[in-house]
């Protein structure tokens, strides 16, 4: 956000031209809000605005594609009756991905690629892959391709992490934390996934208990506000 404004200052000619060129998770993990925006689901209006709102902070392919195909995800999260299969979940994201995310290349960090240079969504299909040809578990996946804030750390440990526990909300945010390096991100992204399909009253009540809602140091309860009032609202 910083170099966002700075560059501002410094007179680029266009805002969608200032944000920073990182393949970094910064706006994915911020994504999941844009989704109240479209109350009606998914379409090419709501695919739109996603894309906007990535590229104020991270002006990067993987990271437009990812924030699209995550909320895209959310949306069809948000209205279904049950638990979506492991294929249904990493299906739906790796084709939104493939559908919007250009040729350019990407290097993933660990393994199984490691030095390996090719399209965001290649990439990312070929870990996923490889995880299920070995059937590692959530820890094994995650120690094996990294867990950081590098999308190709990030995304693919986020679906793998939903891919095996989406139908439990709890162990799949607890997996997320215990289980990945850059966890707080990872865990918010498995979170807003989980909430979606499962809606807050499948948390723990302890985990609820003492939420200040805050966007400053002392206005309890804003974020809750905000949250209601983007429902109620006509954005038409």
């Amino acid at each position: 956000m910083r170099e966002f404004l700075r560059k501002r200052e410094e007179g680029f000619v266009s805002w969608y031209h200032c944000g920073a060129e990182s393949a970094g998770n910064g706006a994915l993990m911020r994504i999941a809000p844009v989704v109240l925006l479209h109350p009606t689901g998914t379409s090419a209006a709501f695919w739109l605005d996603v894309a906007l709102a990535s590229i104020v902070t991270h002006r990067d392919a993987s990271s437009v594609a990812s924030c699209v195909a995550f909320a895209d995800l959310l949306a069809r999260l948000l209205r279904l009756p049950a638990p979506p299969t492991a294929d249904w979940i990493l299906g739906t994201f790796t084709a939104t991905v493939r559908q919007v995310c250009t040729d350019q290349p990407y290097q993933p960090r660990h393994p199984p690629l490691a030095g390996k240079a090719g399209t965001f969504p290649d990439c990312l299909e070929a870990m996923l892959k490889e995880a299920r040809r070995n059937d590692w578990s959530t820890l094994e996946a995650c120690e094996a391709w990294g867990s950081g804030a590098y999308l190709l750390e990030t995304v693919p440990s986020v679906l793998w992490i939903l891919a095996r526990y989406a139908h439990d909300p709890e162990e799949a945010i607890v997996r997320a934390v215990n289980e990945t390096h850059d966890n707080d991100t990872v865990a918010a992204i498995v979170g807003a996934a989980v909430g979606a399909l499962h809606g807050r009253n499948a948390l723990p009540a302890a985990w609820l208990r003492g939420l200040l809602g805050r966007t400053y140091t002392n206005d309890d309860g804003s974020v809750f506000r905000l949250v209601e009032e983007a429902v109620r609202r006509d954005w038409s």
